[in-house]
């Protein structure tokens, strides 16, 4: 194999290490060395600069690391770079080398050069500024020290064959990135939910359980997860189920344009759970017909109420957040009592000054309002 067959291949591995670090964050970890290495350079790096003179460092080489005590100083180079002002000069996503942007002379006299550049070992550039998102600057720097020689057009070539890459793999990993956000952000809202949420498939299949949901499971016996598959108890009612997500199932495949959804699950000696099952479609995908789902949303009328928050949101003492969580559980004032160990008078002058906290002139206007606006508490953290 000749010496060049072994760059281009040592090239092509690199490509395909980038489009590997687009789809794991962690693989970026060290991308700046191995482009460094491909290129015959001591060192790279690979940022963003923004208005204001902000700037982003995405990854460098281990020697272009500073200490916390030159971040600063080394933070204004960066945002004072030469090389990024002329590269933009010279044109977006072309391969420049710093004998294109600057003068024996500029040398000689440039702060850059002589306080950042000498510090880092740096004399040979070799790199590119394209379009990043958000309206930033992307920046490609391969640097090697005066001894090592400028870059030759062979390794302008090489880098020419990296910059498309590299800057497609940016823009997936950002892409990527901003969806996984958005999964974590509503994984988030399912777990705030006082309403238990299962994503299930047509064999009811647990995809997904909320915090809600896994609080629901463990604690009633009606609800069975068998071999990773929702189910209900007693069989009757768990037939009844699957026609309901049978049914969801067809109306998320656009075979049905409705079906019905609704289900009480009866529960000894308290009030049953409600229980609905919502399609829950397949987003469109180029590469084939992706699997629908369906939602079981599972709500508890008496799960605990979140006491602190509607302390917080009426202004309640600690004894008149407890009675209206007890209220908000649908609790009659004698059990109340009991409850707290209180006397009816004190429980109906803690109803009275719940009244006039919360706006509300009666009773089932208090408990309606309490009981909508706050979530109910989970019992895994």
């Amino acid at each position: 194999m000749s010496s060049q067959e072994r760059s281009e291949r040592r090239v092509h591995a690199l490509i395909a290490q980038l489009y590997d670090a687009a789809m794991d964050d962690a693989l970026w970890r060290g991308a700046a060395a191995r482009i460094a290495d491909v290129l015959g350079s001591t060192s790279a790096v690979l940022k963003l600069h923004g208005d204001g003179g902000s700037v982003r460092l995405l990854e460098c080489t281990d020697n272009l690391i500073v200490s916390d005590r030159d971040k600063a100083w080394a933070d204004d180079w960066h945002r004072q770079d030469m090389w990024v002002e002329r590269s933009v000069a010279f044109g977006m996503s072309r391969i420049v080398t710093s004998e294109d942007l600057v003068t024996r002379a500029e040398e000689t006299r440039s702060g850059f050069y002589r306080e950042w550049l000498r510090h880092l070992g740096i004399h040979h550039m070799l790199g590119a500024v394209f379009p990043a998102t958000d309206g930033m600057i992307g920046v490609l720097g391969i640097h090697r020290p005066r001894g090592a020689g400028a870059y030759t057009p062979a390794e302008r070539r090489q880098a020419s064959l990296v910059l498309p890459h590299l800057q497609r793999a940016l823009r997936l990993g950002q892409r990527l990135a901003a969806r996984s956000r958005l999964e974590a952000a509503a994984v988030e809202a399912l777990d705030r939910l006082d309403t238990g949420v299962l994503v299930v498939d047509a064999s009811c299949r647990i995809v997904h359980a909320s915090a809600m949901a896994r609080s629901l499971l463990s604690e009633n016996a009606e609800l069975a997860v068998v071999r990773g598959r929702f189910g209900l108890r007693p069989p009757a009612l768990h037939d009844r189920l699957r026609t309901l997500v049978g049914a969801a199932m067809d109306v998320a495949s656009g075979r049905m344009a409705q079906a019905a959804t609704a289900l009480s699950v009866p529960r000894a000696h308290r009030m049953p759970l409600a229980l609905e099952v919502a399609p829950l479609g397949p987003s469109a995908c180029p590469l084939g017909e992706q699997q629908p789902f369906c939602l079981i949303l599972i709500r508890d009328p008496q799960a605990p109420v979140a006491v602190a928050r509607l302390r917080d949101l009426f202004g309640l003492t600690p004894t008149e957040g407890l009675v209206a969580a007890a209220l908000a559980q649908g609790r009659p004032l004698e059990d109340i009592a009991a409850g707290l160990g209180i006397g009816m008078a004190t429980v109906r002058s803690h109803l009275k000054r719940l009244l006039a906290k919360t706006g509300t002139h009666r009773q089932a206007e208090a408990v309606a309002l309490m009981a909508r606006s706050v979530a109910t508490q989970t019992t895994d953290g």
